[in-house]
């Protein structure tokens, strides 16, 4: 595992730009160490951050087909931080939106931080998405013409900032789903096997 900060490797010569990303393992608490490597001017720069997970959508998974991911972070209240910071936070029923080039967050839960006073947040409340606004454009305009929509996956801290996980998503029908719960139950049975003949 690497220490914290940047490590360089200058004998590598990329492709192209781009990010590499790999779970390099978990911690107890929900929290994970990931490996990030960044191709900038030749150079490979690596470095690791700590993710802490509060809540995921594991519906979402089921009911949608996920096509791609996109990380924003959030315009939250202090109170709200605080919550997050003990787990108090649900994403069922959220969806994201997209009004006048900023987009939001909708019905995502995260209850009242149980020390404060009458000054704490409404739980339900809309919450905008920080975003660049081509990123924005590149999304309302996938929504718009192939009928996806975009789903809460996962809130998490990442290097001590609250940040969620965007599903660009499309509806499974209900052949679609059945043939994910068998390939979820096959996927089982086969780990169970293999860790039968490893014993």
């Amino acid at each position: 595992m690497l220490k914290s900060g940047l490590r360089i490797i200058n004998d590598f010569v990329p492709l192209n730009e781009g990010t590499l990303r790999r779970r390099n393992g978990s911690l107890s608490g929900g929290r994970v160490w990931v490996i990030c490597c960044v191709l900038r001017a030749h150079k490979l720069v690596c470095y690791n951050y700590r993710m802490q997970i509060v809540c995921q959508n594991r519906k979402a998974y089921h009911d949608y087909s996920i096509e791609e991911t996109i990380e924003a972070g959030m315009s939250l209240l202090g109170t709200e931080v605080k919550s997050l910071r003990e787990g108090r936070a649900n994403l069922k029923d959220s969806y994201v939106l997209i009004k006048d080039l900023q987009a939001v967050l909708l019905n995502c839960h995260i209850s009242p931080y149980s020390h404060g006073n009458i000054m704490n947040h409404d739980p339900l409340r809309t919450r905008k998405l920080l975003m660049h606004k081509k990123e924005i454009m590149r999304l309302q305009g996938k929504m718009a013409q192939k009928g996806y929509t975009l789903i809460p996956l996962k809130i998490y801290f990442k290097d001590g900032r609250a940040k969620i996980e965007v599903g660009l998503a499309k509806g499974k029908r209900e052949y679609e789903k059945r043939e994910s719960i068998k390939e979820r139950e096959a996927h089982r049975e086969i780990e169970k096997a293999m860790k039968g003949r490893n014993r």
